[in-house]
């Protein structure tokens, strides 16, 4: 992957695990979460969506193994929308597969499809269990969910070192990069997240599997996780000002209601955002009230 031209910004967790020339890891990953014992990486086609090849879609990794299509994200919040964007990401993705192999779907031929199987990789900060299972149907209003026609399930594990130990013991390089994300937050007790994510680079194993791929590309791998970093604290400055515009809100509307409300509008205008990979307007939203205000008139919302 080093040396490509992007239009948008990988995380590392992809970059490990979303990489042509290490198929092998993302088998060991798939290995992992599933309990099985492929051995061949060439059985794994990769079919991440970027903004380069559909629509201003990306996602994580996706690839296609023993007719699946396995799509894999890594969180370094909580998400409870997982599902939705998940289910958004499988249609476009079907879509693409459709469109590639010439198949019709208005015909009378039914179209055979890969089975999808939807991981989330939590590696935040807040305390989560090690599996939380995520379903779309907890969006819906409780006494309509049984007649949902669609069912959405998303599997979550939590891959901060210590957890999840099935999973995460059992792929060499996902121990690895839990390792590097643990000590790269032990070393910003210290120092500012540049020079914590260089003493984190430099003190990685040399037994690592990962560790003579991350040195190769160390320029791009620390920009990575200083982009990384930088969204993270961008969305707490968003939260805050979700629960400040929530308030002046409430002073009129009630305080709950306000804040509420205020909460949500920036969710959705974040979330708009971050699907379209605009970073510098997430961060000018959550901190410019002006800027705040023309996005959520860009997006009709205001």
């Amino acid at each position: 992957m080093a040396g490509e031209a992007r239009e948008y910004k990988d995380r590392l967790f992809c970059y490990i695990f979303g990489s042509e020339a290490h198929k092998e890891w993302t088998l060991s990953l798939y290995n992992a979460v599933n309990g099985s014992s492929y051995t061949d990486p060439s059985a794994i086609t990769i079919a991440t969506l970027t903004q380069v090849v559909y629509m201003g879609m990306h996602n994580d990794v996706a690839f296609l193994i023993a007719d699946e299509i396995n799509l894999y994200e890594q969180q370094s919040t909580y998400n409870p929308n997982m599902p939705l964007r998940l289910l958004q990401y499988t249609g476009n993705i079907y879509e693409k597969l459709v469109m590639l192999r010439r198949e019709n779907k208005y015909g009378k031929r039914l179209i055979r499809l890969p089975v999808p199987k939807l991981v989330v990789f939590y590696n935040g900060t807040a305390d989560m269990p090690d599996e939380v299972e995520l379903r779309l149907s907890d969006a819906f209003p409780e006494e309509k969910r049984a007649e949902a026609d669609i069912t959405v399930r998303v599997r979550m594990v939590n891959i901060n070192a210590g957890r999840s130990p099935g999973v995460v013991a059992s792929c060499k390089p996902l121990d690895e990069y839990a390792w590097l994300v643990a000590r790269i937050r032990q070393n910003e007790r210290e120092a500012d997240p540049a020079a914590a994510i260089d003493a984190a680079l430099d003190a990685m194993p040399e037994g690592f599997l990962i560790k003579r791929y991350l040195d190769a590309n160390r320029v791009e791998v620390k920009k990575m996780l200083l982009t990384e970093y930088n969204e993270t604290q961008t969305m707490e400055l968003f939260k805050e000002e979700g629960r400040e515009e929530g308030r002046i809100q409430g002073r009129a509307e009630g305080r709950a209601v306000g804040r509420a409300e205020g909460e949500t509008k920036l969710g959705i205008l974040i979330n708009k955002l971050m699907a379209l990979g605009r970073i510098g307007d997430i961060e000018k939203a959550a901190t410019d009230p002006a800027s705040r205000d023309r996005l959520y008139t860009e997006f009709g919302m205001a």
